[in-house]
């Protein structure tokens, strides 16, 4: 876990914990394991779910906007868990959606998590708190308004509560808490903020928890979200026994609403099993029944009663937030069974019934937001987890398919392209080619920075709609994926024609779309700098390896992580004509002709782009200052005074250069090298001695005035010289390097009898063997073997 400060506080009986993450994608799973460790700690494992959901949106609200890092602090008190995520982004004001908000949608999850939550502004930071209460305490501490339950509805919070008779009252906030005791700043608690001490950049800061009335009663309740539930379906069994009891009715039934204003019959106790509820409207009612009282019949010919076969009836309206959600119904097979005083006794029925329907809807509803808000989070786990671009688009894709779509197709924009069609996913993989075919033929999907339903299809050519079948018939939803004020492409999204898109699977899908953007966004960055980063590593590596006589030479090159920085390690093997360094010792004078090679291998201290930078100034001015004849020590003083004149811009460079020319009667090579800072160079012979062949110089970009030298070592058949950089000697296992007790030269003792290249495979294999992690370091390594 990525945490830079634990910390633990315990003062009698109230104990707090928090951590401090770091802004990156993984903090957020990282915070959501600490919050459920924490409440593990305490024994109150019961409130955990809801803690991590609502930290979750916390904290990814704190990466994808503060960009900063965050604390979370768990806070145990009386009988209330408080959590609460602080960021370094106090001017950043917290504001609440409206109920067409294209964003933000995390506090209002909060709000239907937790019994209350806040927003505090202090000095340099700002945090968002919630409370829960503990397991095992009735109520909600402070928050609890006579026991009463938070009313939401197809997902929004309308900021009211039932009490114990039934009746709406509005929800009263927790405003005791202010700021905190000597607090140089102000909170914001619910709907209302106060200020202490002044207020931040930008003017006063609200905070509102509840949607609006008006939208909340165009919410309909409808008989099947109703009868999801196993509480409801027990409460409709309980209330029509109980009007058949209390009005003595021959049957009893209730009929709940449909969103497209239908009754349907629900439940019953005495109705004839023969009987076959016709359709029914709320529109069709008379006006006794839309005047929201009880009421009583002998009419044969009313709605109701010919639809339940009925003589007379007592109805009464079951209602919710002022709508009407359905009709509990009492049945006489006799004329003028029923008077006023049982349309009284029913409609007392029919409260209760509301009450307790409304209770359970509001539970389904719970449910259902708790299952979006698990759903969300681990998506956006899972496009967090991979930054390869295609493969983000394909887990979208799959993603959506099929829990809000029976398929998805997802487009990508380029600078200065027009939509293409990256991926289809189709719920029947027989139909995905169709699918792809008749999409490739379809209108372009339209730049559009809202969703909205699409009907591209139907413009697709008859050939591409015969060969998709029904899929031409789907209705189409488009979700613009947007990151970074940029438009970079297209959620597509469709279901069978006929099969609506509930709000639910709409505003899930839009929530899944903006996430989906950021993470196909950071693939798309991430696969261009992987790019640019592997073409600076090739321009850095030499164009290929010369051929030797009378020796055999192999090079191993490889970068640390995956390939999205520039390592700072390099190699060089490259021939030079010229009386280049005069003669060795002990070989007189050679022709002018004679050939040369000059070898380089170095470590630049860092990487990235200042490391490559040296890393490009060094080997190319090798191979300059070799073509204008300077002998390897001249070469090395005017590479130290090229990093020097670099300034602040220089790095330390190690570097190992050497001059190879073939020994007379072709008995193997004479080696003139310095080894400037570098690993020293190991020489193995034929019976498996090894042993070190150079003498240690000053590293570059040191000192400025430096006499560098040259060690000859001339090398026989058989023998092999292996030069490596620290990234071999320094790989690390635990506490133990490679090159800990001779370890390097046990492994070359082994390598004999072996070419050149079988020496550098086997030890490339030994260093990827040593550690269970990948190395953190570049790895290269030079070997001449002497033929």
């Amino acid at each position: 876990m990525a945490i830079s400060r634990f910390e633990v506080r315990t003062t009698l009986e109230r104990q707090t914990v928090s951590a401090t993450f770091p802004s990156a994608a993984a903090s957020v799973a990282d915070a959501r394991r600490f919050v459920r460790r924490v409440l593990a700690d305490w024994g109150m494992e019961e409130a955990a779910d809801d803690a991590v959901l609502a930290t979750s949106e916390l904290a990814t609200n704190a990466v994808t906007y503060a960009g900063t890092s965050f604390e979370v602090a768990c806070r145990l008190a009386d009988d209330q868990i408080q959590v609460e995520v602080r960021d370094l982004h106090p001017t950043r004001a917290i504001a609440m959606p409206g109920l067409n908000a294209s964003s933000g949608r995390g506090l209002p999850s909060i709000a239907r998590l937790a019994a209350s939550w806040g927003v505090t502004y202090e000095g340099r930071t700002k945090g968002v708190w919630f409370r829960l209460p503990r397991p095992g305490v009735n109520g909600t501490g402070s928050d609890a308004t006579n026991g009463g339950i938070p009313v939401v509805v197809e997902g929004r919070d309308d900021a009211s509560r039932f009490d114990r008779e039934g009746r709406a009252q509005r929800r009263d906030l927790d405003h005791g808490a202010g700021a905190e005791s000597g607090g140089a700043g102000f909170r914001v608690d619910g709907a209302r903020s106060m200020g202490r001490g002044g207020a931040p950049r930008g003017g006063r800061v609200t905070a509102s928890q509840n949607a609006s009335q008006s939208a909340a009663q165009d919410a309909l309740a409808t008989g099947d979200r109703v009868l999801r539930s196993p509480a409801a379906r027990e409460t409709l069994d309980d209330a029509v026994t109980a009007v058949r009891d209390a009005l003595a009715a021959d049957a009893a039934a209730v009929l709940l609403t449909e969103r497209d204003g239908r009754l349907v019959l629900s439940a019953s106790a005495g109705l004839p099993d023969e009987l076959k509820f016709s359709d029914l409207s709320v529109a069709a009612l008379g006006p006794e029944a839309l005047g929201g009282g009880p009421w009583v019949s002998a009419d044969a010919t009313d709605p109701v009663a010919a639809a339940l076969r009925a003589r007379s009836i007592a109805a009464a309206p079951i209602e919710a937030q002022g709508r009407l959600i359905g009709l509990i119904v009492a049945v006489g097979s006799a004329p003028d069974r029923f008077d006023e005083t049982h349309g009284a006794r029913l409609g007392r029925i029919a409260d209760e019934t509301s009450l307790a329907l409304e209770k359970a809807r509001i539970g389904e509803l719970e449910r259902s937001w708790r299952g979006w808000l698990s759903f969300v989070a681990e998506a956006s786990d899972l496009l967090a987890g991979t930054l390869d671009q295609e493969r983000t688009m394909a887990l979208v894709a799959q993603l959506v398919v099929p829990r809000l779509a029976q398929w998805c197709a997802v487009y990508t924009v380029g600078d200065s392209e027009a939509a293409q069609l990256a991926y289809v996913w189709h719920a029947d993989e027989n139909r995905a080619d169709g699918l792809r075919e008749l999409l490739d033929h379809a209108d372009v999907v339209p730049e559009t920075d809202a969703p909205g339903p699409w009907h591209g299809l139907t413009t697709a050519p008859p050939a591409a709609r015969a060969a998709a079948g029904d899929t031409a018939s789907d209705q189409a939803y488009a979700f613009p994926l947007v990151a970074r004020g940029r438009r970079i492409g297209t959620i597509v999204i469709g279901r069978p024609y006929g099969d609506r898109f509930p709000r639910s699977a709409v505003e899930l899908a839009e929530e899944l779309s903006r996430r989906a953007a950021l993470a196909v966004d950071n693939a798309r960055l991430y696969s261009a700098q992987t790019a640019m980063s592997s073409a600076l590593q090739r321009s850095l590596l030499p164009p290929g390896v010369p051929d030797i006589p009378g020796l055999e030479v192999a090079v191993v090159y490889e970068p640390a992580g995956e390939g999205s920085e520039v390592g700072g390690d390099f190699y060089d093997v490259f021939e030079c004509a010229g009386q280049v360094g005069g003669p060795f010792p002990g070989q007189g004078t050679s022709p002018p002709s004679a050939s040369r090679w000059r070898f380089a291998i170095g470590d630049v201290c860092g990487t990235g782009p200042e490391a490559a930078a040296v890393t490009g100034l060094a080997r190319h001015a090798l191979r300059i200052l070799a073509a204008e004849e300077m002998s390897v020590p001249d070469v090395l003083g005017r590479l130290n005074r090229l990093i020097l004149g670099e300034g602040e811009r220089g790095r330390l460079l190690t570097l190992l250069h050497g001059e190879i020319r073939p020994r007379p009667r072709r008995d193997g090579v004479a080696i003139r090298l310095t080894s400037a800072g570098h690993p020293p160079p190991l020489v193995l012979d034929p019976d498996g001695t090894v042993r070190e062949v150079a003498s240690p110089q000053p590293l570059l970009g040191v000192f400025d005035q430096v006499d560098f030298h040259t060690d000859t070592v001339d090398l026989r058949p058989g023998q092999v010289l292996l030069c490596v950089t620290d990234g071999v000697t320094e790989r690390r296992a635990g506490a133990r390097l490679l090159g800990d007790g001779h370890g390097l030269e046990r492994l070359l003792a082994g390598c004999t009898g072996l070419s050149a290249g079988a020496v550098a495979a086997r030890i490339q294999r030994a260093v990827r063997d040593f550690g269970a992690e990948p190395s953190n370091d570049d790895v290269a390594l030079i070997v001449l073997r002497a033929s």
